[in-house]
């Protein structure tokens, strides 16, 4: 019962951060007022959140759950899993700093967003979403035994 719940948790948390990152694509697609920006901040905080949710979760499926940590870390698709979302993660690093710098402006009473800056972070997210296929197919693999070492 523990690795269902494991299970069900870690993917419910993947497709919401999947759908937050849709989200904050959204919402960079025209310029933003300061409003704009609180709700981008709120997105983003929320990814923050679901991602070390997703990390806990993943880790504790992995190691107390049904296959156990010598499966998974015997297992190459894990760790390219693992690896393809650090590279998501560090790629959402320089969003965040947009975003808390936006947010910083907007109080001084400057929330005017250049173009450049919003052509930015739609690239940064638009590839983190890329990614995802990736990690998708790296746990289908895993989770059928492919990859052991």
């Amino acid at each position: 019962m523990t690795d269902y719940l494991f299970a069900i948790g870690h993917h419910l948390i993947i497709f919401a951060l999947f759908a937050v990152l849709v989200a904050e694509l959204v919402k960079v697609q025209k310029p933003l007022d300061a409003s704009d920006i609180r709700q981008f901040a709120a997105l983003d905080a929320i990814y923050g959140a679901m991602a070390v949710s997703i990390l806990v979760i993943g880790f504790c499926r992995a190691i107390f759950a049904a296959k156990g940590w010598d499966y998974y870390s015997h297992n190459l698709f894990f760790w390219l899993k693992l690896g393809t979302f650090a590279v998501i993660g560090l790629l959402s690093a320089p969003v965040t700093m947009k975003v808390l710098n936006w947010r910083k402006r907007a109080k001084s009473g400057d929330a005017l967003v250049q173009a450049a800056e919003l052509t930015s972070v739609r690239r940064l997210v638009a590839f983190e979403l890329m990614l995802f296929p990736l990690l998708l197919a790296f746990a289908a693999a895993m989770a059928r035994g492919f990859g052991g070492f």
